[in-house]
């Protein structure tokens, strides 16, 4: 049983921001010092203008699940529940200002907070949180997975319940994720919304705000521009310091361009080359990203009777130089030594990395009798992960493993193909990576056999019952201590005989203005824009 109560959150100190007039905002054209309007301080607007790469498809907090729709739906939307700045480990209370897990797992309850209201004044009700919960469930978009399953229940005006038919301790960790942002759910109705496939708000909740956050939206161009204003009236302890918050799509170099010169405050993806010589009076947030790049070989022999080969596997484990690749992805990434990234509960410890062993390497292969092996390597060729090219870390792979007998073809493709290769497990050799739906050691299950990743690497149910009856008592553990151990085990099986090899975690580089505080990486929405504050 796992209770948690509302706890104050510590509001980001205000620090003053840098603006400029290049950009054609009018909110823009007042810089100086003074708090904003907002917060009663004096009359300057207070813009916020960060770049990032766009990766966004709606704003509708029920249909986002890009990375971009996140950051915004974030801002614009409360949960039940939330996390304590980067800090994964414990969700802490938002809209609810409780919550209790049963002892089996299976129930949770939480206790809504009174006096929590959505932007235009009306309260959030118990309905709102129903409505909202089950229409992401049963419109059937890319989030709905988050609750499969789960029931959703009043119990009575302060009180809701989600039970799940078996064990879920996961619950928790999910419920802070955007998408499940409570809307007010009589605006949305009378705009089309409904709990089920037929739903027909998105268009409205692509120009209107119905949440209870922060920040409002003021306009969305999914191909350029998303603009935030704050909520002046937000109920929550944590006001929005700007008046307005800018997202531009901007490619990388162009980001480190204009992040240098002032044109903007924030730079989300530059790469560990691109922070290198920057000008001293920037803020780099150098940390591991939730993102665990990894190699699998397939273990399906009518894809190839090579990489189904345990023993292969077993080589290019060996084969591989993790230091080298690690000093390819630059200051602040990390070796990967198991599947779940190194901030979620269950990691592996650092120790337990793969190390390289060339010579262990060639016993393998010897061992596997696959004499002068020819493999494909596919990945996709145009896209980047926090600002690493996926080439060159296969033309290391493809030097590593040449000095182990494995010729490796390098075979770029675009993301769609790649992906569809991926996805119907056809990849002999594939590089990809695993970004955390949500920061529980749970979502790293569907890497078991019979699972969504197993079987894009040809591994099906049944192929390993020993690791599959390790996932399966994972999936039960209640209570911090049990799943740690019962994670690590999982990992340390998955290190000993599967498909997969964890390679590293790319580091997350942030650039801020010296004037922007209150700046923390969170692996599921990258950057909560009500954190930040100006001096």
């Amino acid at each position: 049983m796992a209770i948690r109560s509302r706890r104050p959150r510590a509001k980001a100190a205000l620090l003053p921001v840098l603006l400029t007039g290049a950009l054609a905002l009018a909110a823009c054209s007042n810089g100086g010092s003074s708090a904003p309007a907002s917060q009663g301080g004096g009359t300057a607007a207070k813009t916020l203008v960060i770049d990032t790469s766009f990766n966004l498809k709606t704003a509708d907090p029920g249909r986002t699940y890009e990375p971009t729709g996140l950051i915004v739906g974030k801002a614009a939307y409360d949960t039940l529940l939330t996390f304590d700045g980067s800090d994964v480990t414990k969700p802490v209370p938002s809209l609810a200002d409780s919550y209790e897990l049963s002892a089996d797992g299976k129930t949770l309850t939480l206790k809504l907070h009174q006096g929590a209201t959505f932007a235009d004044g009306s309260p959030v009700t118990a309905d709102d949180v129903v409505f909202s919960l089950d229409r992401v469930r049963d419109m059937k978009g890319t989030p709905s997975f988050l609750l499969d399953g789960v029931k959703v229940e009043k119990t009575d005006e302060t009180t809701i319940t989600l039970t799940s038919k078996t064990a879920n301790p996961a619950l928790p960790y999910i419920l802070p994720n955007p998408a499940l942002g409570i809307i007010n759910s009589k605006l949305a109705k009378e705009h089309g919304a409904t709990a089920d496939p037929g739903d027909k708000a998105e268009q409205y909740l692509n120009s209107a705000s119905v949440g209870s956050g922060p920040y409002t939206i003021e306009s969305v161009n999914i191909s350029s521009q998303v603009v935030l204003k704050a909520n002046t009236k937000y109920w929550g302890p944590k006001k929005p310091v700007y008046d307005k918050v800018v997202l531009r799509n901007v490619e990388s170099a162009t980001q480190k361009l204009n992040v240098a010169r002032g044109d903007s405050q924030v730079a989300l993806d530059l790469s560990g080359d691109q922070v290198k010589g920057l000008p001293g009076n920037l803020q780099v947030n150098k940390t591991p990203s939730a993102n665990v790049v990894f190699l699998l070989a397939n273990r399906n022999s009518a894809v190839s009777e090579t990489t189904s080969n345990p023993k292969f596997a077993e080589a290019v484990r060996k084969g591989i130089d993790y230091t080298g690749l690690l000093e390819l992805a630059g200051e602040g990434s990390v070796q990967a030594p198991g599947v779940i990234p190194s901030m979620i509960l269950g990691a592996l410890p650092a120790d337990q990395g793969a190390r390289r062993d060339v010579e262990g390497a060639k016993a393998a292969l010897k061992e596997s009798g696959v004499t002068d092996p020819k493999v494909k390597l596919e990945y996709p060729s145009e896209l980047t992960l926090n600002g690493l090219s996926l080439q060159g870390i296969a033309e290391r792979i493809q030097a590593n493993l040449k000095e182990v007998g494995i010729t490796v073809e390098l075979a770029p493709s675009p993301v769609t193909t790649a992906l569809d290769n991926y996805r119907n497990g056809k990849e002999e050799l594939g590089l990809w990576w695993w970004g955390p739906d949500y920061p529980d050691p749970s979502d790293y299950l569907v890497f078991l056999p019979g699972k969504t990743v197993g079987l894009r690497a040809g591994w099906k149910a049944g192929a390993d019952k020993e690791i599959e009856a390790a996932g399966d008592k994972a999936a039960a553990a209640i209570g911090d201590d049990a799943r740690k151990q019962a994670y690590v085990d999982v990992q340390t099986k998955l290190n000993a005989s599967s498909p997969f090899i964890p390679l590293i975690q790319p580091s997350q580089n942030i650039v801020t203005a010296a004037s922007v505080t209150g700046l923390e990486f969170h692996p599921v929405w990258t950057v909560d824009v009500a954190d930040l504050g100006t001096k």
